[in-house]
């Protein structure tokens, strides 16, 4: 299959901009896995519509203000690095731009006298040695909340708390698992009334969730390792689940991504952490998962890609077109999907 084939036309003005008023006041689009009926509904009713034995996993990763502005000593230019992964106490893979000033053996500055070296560079992609060493009180003070390019507006303080969820705890992502912006404290009281099993996992939002895809078949791309880990809690009840034939609904792709990657056929769903460079394309035999709850994606995404496979790429990219003609607000801070059996 070809990248251009998961494509749609998308008017900028649908391109939300900023979060809703409430978390849960988005609209829902629901549609079902086997014949592709589509539902509009709200947020607020996904209590009505989950089934009653439904399994519901969050990722509770916690974003950094990851997005920091360097410069080059010597120029009068910049650079902003976007921080993905922290190796040790003074490296980190980051994403540089403009690419071309952040080449291996260049130094950075940062503010209160960091210092940046670039000791490994592959197009966009970095490795950085970053000394004194960087904590989560210089990130919150220099650093800034990492919206996606599509929001074409600086960040505002508004932001760390509404590009975050509501039960985000494990810091080290470097995007929100965006799915899970929607749920308020009531709406998940609510499903807690309901008898609705909740739990949780954690994939660290990284370059393999949202890099492009850049080859012309899809097949040919290749994704980013990502580090995850599974609660013995979350392993147990998600085996006990499975075995028992209920519902496991992921919250989001990267929930999805995690439970299948840590699932082993015939023994259940493994705990502890790990790391995955799981691609879900179309053709892919899920195990782990049977409804998913997402966002609308991008064009010629992996996420476009992974919802193709779990929906059916031609229902998925009707619903998508209905989502435009009804003005459905597209991506980060935008409108939600619940695909279900």
């Amino acid at each position: 299959m070809k990248t251009k084939d998961f494509s749609f036309e998308i008017r900028p003005e649908l391109i939300a901009q900023e979060p809703t008023t409430q978390r849960d006041g988005a609209r829902l689009l629901c549609l079902h896995r086997d014949h592709g009926t589509v539902r509009h509904q709200l947020v607020t009713k996904l209590p009505d519509l989950l089934p009653a034995d439904a399994l519901l996993v969050f990722n509770d990763t916690r974003v950094r203000h990851c997005r920091l502005a360097a410069t080059l000593p010597d120029r009068d230019q910049s650079v902003e690095l976007l921080l993905l992964e922290k190796h040790t106490d003074l490296e980190w893979s980051a994403i540089a731009g403009p690419a071309r000033r952040a080449r291996p053996g260049t130094k950075l500055r940062l503010p209160e006298d960091r210092t940046v070296e670039v000791i490994f560079a592959e197009e966009e992609r970095v490795r950085v040695r970053i000394t004194p060493a960087l904590d989560d009180d210089y990130l919150k003070r220099r650093g800034h909340v990492p919206l996606p390019p599509y929001i074409r507006r600086e960040d505002r303080p508004a932001d760390s708390e509404r590009y975050q969820t509501v039960y985000a705890r494990r810091p080290g992502s470097a995007a929100a698992p965006t799915a899970g912006l929607h749920f308020s404290e009531q709406l998940l009281a609510e499903i807690d009334r309901r008898g609705i099993e909740r739990r949780f996992v954690t994939l660290h939002v990284g370059l393999g969730t949202f890099r492009p895809i850049r080859s012309e078949s899809i097949a040919d791309h290749r994704m980013h390792q990502e580090s995850y880990e599974v609660p013995e809690e979350t392993a147990e009840a998600v085996t006990r689940a499975r075995r028992a034939g209920r519902t496991i609904v992921a919250v989001g792709t990267t929930s999805v991504r995690t439970l299948e990657s840590a699932w082993v056929d015939g023994e259940g769903l493994r705990p502890g952490p790990g790391r995955t460079d799981l691609y879900i394309y179309p053709g892919y035999r899920f195990l782990a998962v049977d409804e998913m709850f997402t966002n609308f994606h991008t064009p010629e995404s992996s996420l476009i890609v992974m919802v193709s496979a779990f929906g059916g790429q031609e229902r998925i990219l009707a619903a998508y077109q209905e989502a435009v003609a009804r003005r459905y607000r597209f991506f980060s801070y935008g409108d939600a999907m619940y695909i279900h059996r």
